[in-house]
């Protein structure tokens, strides 16, 4: 029996997480209404799984075994008969009580999962298993249903965090006024000693600074090329700082010096470690940067004037450095909710989440040349166990985690968008792919002949960003203090204003606000 039970996997009730579900009942029922009596009960799990057992009429495995005989006699060709028409004892002498009863399972089991799944009330997010067959005799199945995943928010409203935001001094818009000119330079070789602004070309070791002889670097990359710089610039490599330890250097030199990384450095296999760095200075160009001029702007496609110019690259910077605070801003307002909250799904939807991941690096590193994963596990010397346990796991969970916490708060803020919005987000995202998107562009001959398909993950994809930036807006009025009177105060006016204060209510509410747009599981980002 347990051979018929492990050949049962059963198809996905339900295309996507959708809130809450009712309490599991755990009384046993019957079903007079309909074809099959049935006699469940259901068992919670601790993994937001819960066991059901579901007991037939014994009668109805024989009604299965006749069905069973009927499908294999129009399946094959049974000599003497038309094709379905082969009597109930002559398939079964041919083919045998075992054979027919494992036929009848399937049909039970295709017949009563989802006829027991609304007996019991429950919504299952993923396939459900057959687990056992318990007996035939009368037919008692075990099934494992994984339930829909559940957010109790708790006290959200009460988590607080200032935005504070400041906007980028002029001296970081006059830098990247500098860095756009060398993007325009020219340059030349030259034999003298390394300055701000060149571009020197150098060979990298770092060793572990108690390394022993043939133990390999830790850091390592030829002919890598150095802007020289005089401060000191976050995200430089290998380290902030470097080009400053090459000032002066000339071709041919070699310089050596020693960097202590912090125990907070993303390279794993460089956090706290010091490394003892040998520099092979290769060459030196220097750089003949362009006059800042109003021909300048207009090669750049920025202005017509060093004014337009300057103001484009003002709303840049901005426009980053506000991206990047609110990254973080929205980080940390996400952990404090993750923390009151009580968030509850079954191993089957993260793992969803994380063939979901695995597809999306798979994806990215194809665009980058790579042929697929195990190229990349094979480059970075890990596994693919490894990687899914070390890595890809806890991004997934993080990524499902925070999707279930963006859907619950659109539900209980009641986050809606009005089709104006959503209208005008998808003809900015439908230009943006026609434009910058490659293998959009040849799919849609330029967005002017896209299939529904494609106008449908547009749509979907527009109304997810909608919904999560008026989350996110929302989170932040209520974390700053910010948020509008709630709803419940306005019950506490006298009765005969209550009819005048709520259509003030609903006059004053964000047009946008409407129910949310259903998203796949897919969705959770990033």
């Amino acid at each position: 029996m347990l051979e018929l039970a492990d050949r049962h996997d059963l198809g996905s009730c339900a295309a996507r997480r959708e809130g809450s579900i009712p309490s599991v009942p755990t009384a046993s029922r019957t079903s007079p209404e309909r074809i099959f009596a049935l006699k469940i009960e259901t068992h919670p799990r601790d993994d937001h799984q819960v066991t059901m057992v579901v007991e037939l009429e014994p009668e109805k495995l024989e009604g299965a075994r006749r069905k069973a005989a009927r499908r294999i006699a129009q399946k094959v060709k049974i000599p003497g008969f038309r094709p379905g028409k082969a009597p109930y004892d002559v398939v079964r002498r041919l083919y045998g009580d075992g054979v027919l009863t494992e036929e009848a399972v399937e049909i039970l089991v295709d017949e009563i999962y989802p006829e027991a799944l609304k007996e019991a009330e429950l919504k299952p997010a993923a396939a459900g298993a057959l687990e056992n067959i318990e007996s035939l005799e009368p037919p008692k199945f075990i099934f494992t249903v994984p339930l829909l995943p559940t957010v109790d928010l708790g006290d959200y409203k009460s988590v607080r965090a200032a935005y504070e935001w400041v906007e980028p001094a002029e001296g970081e818009v006059e830098e990247e006024i500098q860095n756009l000119r060398r993007m325009y330079a020219t340059s030349q070789t030259v034999e003298r000693p390394a300055q701000e602004g060149d571009y020197v070309l150098v060979s990298v070791t770092g060793h572990a600074a108690k390394a022993q002889e043939g133990d390999e670097p830790l850091v390592e990359r030829n002919s890598y090329a150095v802007v020289m710089r005089s401060d000191t610039k976050e995200g430089e490599w290998p380290f902030p700082g470097f080009s400053k330890e090459l000032v002066g250097a000339k071709p041919g030199d070699v310089v050596e010096f020693s960097h202590k990384y912090g125990e907070d450095f993303d390279d794993e296999t460089l956090k706290g470690q010091a490394v003892k760095f040998s520099v092979t200075i290769k060459s030196i160009r220097g750089v003949d940067l362009p006059e800042l001029d109003d021909e300048l702007a207009q090669k750049t496609g920025l202005g017509q004037t060093v004014d337009e110019l300057r103001q484009k690259m003002r709303e840049n910077v901005h426009r980053e450095s506000q991206g990047k605070y609110d990254d973080e801003y929205f980080e940390k307002l996400f952990e404090q909710i993750k923390a009151g909250a009580t968030i509850k799904y079954p191993p089957q939807v993260l793992d969803h989440e994380l063939e979901h991941v695995l597809e999306d690096m798979e994806r990215r590193l194809k665009s980058q040349g790579l042929e697929n994963l195990e190229k990349y596990f094979t480059m970075v010397d890990t596994t693919r166990e490894k990687f899914i346990e070390e890595q890809a796991r806890p991004v997934a969970q993080k990524r499902l985690e925070r999707g279930l916490i963006m859907d619950e708060l659109a539900r209980t803020e009641k986050i809606d968008v009005d089709q104006k919005a959503l209208e005008e987000e998808f003809g900015n995202m439908w230009s943006t792919l026609a434009m910058t998107n490659e293998d959009f562009a040849r799919q849609t001959k330029g967005g002017t002949k896209p299939t529904r398909e494609v106008v449908d993950a547009v749509a979907m994809d527009s109304m997810n960003r909608l919904v999560t930036r008026r989350v996110l807006e929302r989170i932040k009025a209520i974390a700053t203090g910010q948020a509008e009177v709630e709803p419940e105060a306005a019950e506490e006016k006298p009765k005969k204003k209550g009819k005048k204060v709520a259509a003030e209510s609903e006059s004053e509410a964000p047009a946008e606000e409407t129910k949310p747009a259903k998203k796949s599981k897919k969705k959770a980002d990033e």
